[in-house]
């Protein structure tokens, strides 16, 4: 009964991802920008679903590639051979067919990315407010940045340091704690429609 259960609902998803693909037309990579708890990685997922096209992230095309977690690569070679090594998965993504790209938090601060990403896809900016980042990453061991005596305040700290470039991006879609991931997708395909030149109904 589970393994039908299961089934159906992964033979739903499909047909779901169908309609999307005939419902859409997404003509730039929509690359994902913000600090780490912004929803990046779930909010991609759920848009590339609604969209119908493929769903990238450039953290795991890294771990994948070295073998290794992107704390493992911070603590072993440091976080100039990571940023290295990110601006050249973020190129050879932006090579492939239009789709959604979920970026680490720290990858739109270069602006070699930005210069890749504005000439290749449009940037969308998950804008949240330090309470709702650090209610999101409080509990995670997982972000390197954030192993200090005092992580909230280097939360605060890299958010005050960030800003300033996120603000950047093509577009902004701010997040709130009663969005479900669902919600957040819709409001960026909202805006890219909106914009005109990135997202057409067919």
């Amino acid at each position: 009964m589970a393994f039908f259960e299961t089934s159906r609902h992964s033979g739903f998803q499909e047909i779901c991802a169908e309609l999307s693909r005939l419902a859409y037309q997404l003509k730039k990579t929509v690359v994902l920008v913000g600090m780490m708890g912004s929803g990046k990685s779930a909010v991609g997922a759920a848009l590339a679903r609604k969209l119908g096209v493929a769903l990238l992230d450039s953290d795991a095309e890294i771990e994948a590639a070295a073998n290794r977690t992107i704390a493992e690569i911070f603590d072993r070679d440091g976080e100039a051979f990571f940023r290295s090594r990110e601006t050249e998965v973020i190129a050879r993504l932006l090579e492939q067919k239009s789709g959604v790209l979920s970026t680490g938090g720290g990858a739109y601060l270069a602006p070699e990315n930005r210069q890749l990403i504005s000439q290749n896809g449009v940037a969308v900016w998950l804008r949240a407010d330090l309470e709702l980042l650090w209610d999101r990453v409080r509990h995670k061991d997982t972000r390197p940045l954030l192993r200090s005596a005092n992580p909230k305040k280097t939360l605060a700290n890299l958010c005050i340091a960030r800003e300033p470039s996120y603000a950047l991006a093509e577009l902004a879609v701010n997040a709130r704690s009663d969005y479900s991931i669902d919600e957040m997708a819709e409001k960026v395909i909202a805006i890219l429609l909106d914009h005109g030149d990135l997202l057409e109904t067919k």
